[in-house]
């Protein structure tokens, strides 16, 4: 069963605008928890929750009441003025709301999702298509398709059973194929110049074409690692895996390891962020890289780790591969 199998279509978005007092309303409104966010174009590129609306107004609350016990402190007295502007303070979306996020396709396992759910510790994934929202599958949608699998399934067979699906991307070599027509060269005593620039001419027009054939062959690997990385998540046993390459790289005096290597496709701006050291740039980060993020985020951001964002290259002058860097320093940092 895939998430297309068990998700909800009729989804209740926001855009980065919306006033959280309407969002408030919408999910009492449609008896839901968390609603997603999305830009002009459909992407999502947010969700707010109950919990991120209550962390927003317990925050809200605590600096109104420093700044009235500071102003009663003066003496001064609280004007009407004040107390309207207090009323109509509005936060939008684009303040409080959780990003990355993590995203599956409507060909996702159930099974998988429910390993994501669990592990990233979330409560709702949005069902994405080249990057638009078709769906949302939450725990009640997986509770739902897990009664409906144990009720078909025959008795004492097992309900999960952990499946890691790889698509390995390896290069492709191709031999160029002898051209239609082509002929044993003459004998060289009976050349001639001309013959000579009629080769020149061929080897250039071979080199560009072989040129084009290479681009094209870059930019279709390109488009298969997003879709790859789009598609692909992080097992608990390879987070495991990166964490002790990490020691192993402390252990050898590294301050940094290398965790993710992807393209600049990936991201919803194409790297722009990542280049110019936005500070939202996590907003921006899709699939693998989302979750890389998000694991470093519960797991080790507690613990005093960073995550760095570098362009890797720049082919042809244009953002290429970006690096993920977990890094944990030393005396020469400080």
């Amino acid at each position: 069963m895939q998430a297309r199998d068990v998700m909800t279509t009729s989804v209740v978005t926001v855009t980065p605008e919306t006033p959280i007092r309407r969002i408030a309303e919408l999910l009492i409104e449609h008896h839901i928890s968390a609603v997603p966010v999305l830009d002009q174009s459909g992407a999502v590129i947010g969700m707010v929750s109950e919990g991120d609306l209550l962390r927003s107004s317990g925050a809200e609350r605590e600096n109104r009441r420093e700044w009235w016990l500071a102003l009663l402190a003066e003496g001064e007295p609280l004007s009407e003025e004040f107390l309207t502007s207090i009323r109509n303070v509005q936060r939008t979306a684009r303040e409080i709301m959780s990003t990355p996020v993590m995203t599956v396709s409507e060909d996702t396992d159930i099974t998988e999702i429910g390993r994501l759910l669990t592990s990233l510790q979330i409560k709702r994934v949005p069902v994405v298509r080249e990057g638009r929202l078709k769906g949302i599958v939450s725990r009640a949608d997986l509770i739902k398709a897990i009664a409906k699998q144990q009720a078909e399934r025959p008795q004492g067979e097992g309900l999960f059973g952990w499946t890691v699906h790889f698509d390995p991307f390896g290069k492709r070599v191709e031999t160029p194929a002898k051209a239609a027509g082509e002929t044993a060269p003459p004998e060289e005593a009976s050349l001639s110049a001309d013959d000579f620039r009629h080769l020149v001419s061929d080897a250039a027009s071979r080199k560009v074409h072989q040129q084009e054939a290479a681009r094209l062959a870059a930019e279709e690997g390109r488009n298969a690692k997003v879709k790859e990385l789009i598609d692909h998540h992080i097992t608990d046993e390879h987070w495991r895996s990166i964490l002790h390459q990490a020691r192993l790289a402390a252990e050898h005096g590294e301050r940094e390891l290398l965790l993710l290597e992807f393209p600049s496709a990936l991201c919803s701006d194409g790297g722009r962020a990542i280049n110019v050291a936005e500070p939202d740039w996590p907003s921006t980060l899709r699939g693998e890289a989302a979750e890389a993020y998000i694991r470093y985020e519960h797991d080790l951001k507690p613990r005093g780790f960073h995550l760095m964002a570098k362009v890797l290259n720049f082919p042809d002058g244009y953002i290429g591969d970006i690096g993920l860097f977990l890094h944990w320093g030393g005396a020469k940092d400080t």
